[in-house]
């Protein structure tokens, strides 16, 4: 069965990084939520027919992660999380795409895992200037420590600093390229 994104046609799309945000939700504390995102992220669609042979690779630099906090910010860079000394990348290589669900291998500190992000095709649109866009959002819930990010911190009250379970939250802009 092949699915149609209207508007969405063959050929080779680039992640817009002014206009999208790959970002991230965890718990704090076990009762607060902490939002995060890397602001520097390169990426390309290659859109095929049928676009269930679509291919999706996409690129984030861990120094460029944003919490609004610049000691969390610190702490998330360090060898206790990312390690980006070691590892200054996570990368996206896509599997699979129906449509609705996208699947590949997600890698951080060189540890590579599948995961399957829920998708929504938000349309596509030209832009003022003749250019071809595309938008998508796209979420997936993953466990932290399958990447060997384990850090944590055990509260006097009971549970831990930093949730295990994280969302990603991606909302991506797509440019057509010629």
């Amino acid at each position: 069965m092949t699915t149609s994104l209207p508007g969405l046609t063959p050929g080779t799309w680039t992640v817009d990084s002014n206009h999208s945000e790959v970002g991230f939700v965890a718990r704090h504390l076990m009762v607060a939520k902490v939002r995060g995102r890397f602001t520097n992220v390169s990426g390309t669609v290659t859109v095929t027919d049928p676009i269930e042979q679509s291919t999706v690779e996409v690129t984030a630099q861990m120094d460029s992660i944003d919490t609004r906090t610049a000691d969390r910010d610190t702490h998330l860079k360090s060898a206790d999380f990312f390690d980006i000394e070691k590892y200054p990348t996570m990368t996206f290589k896509s599997t699979s795409f129906d449509g609705k669900k996208l699947t590949g291998d997600l890698t951080i500190k060189d540890v590579t895992k599948p995961v399957t992000f829920d998708v929504e095709f938000s349309g596509v649109q030209a832009d003022p200037w003749g250019a071809t866009k595309a938008g998508f959002e796209a979420e997936a819930n993953v466990d932290r420590t399958d990447w060997g990010l384990t850090w944590n911190a055990a509260l006097e009250g009971g549970g831990v600093l930093v949730g295990e379970k994280v969302k990603l939250v991606i909302d991506v802009e797509l440019l057509k390229t010629p």
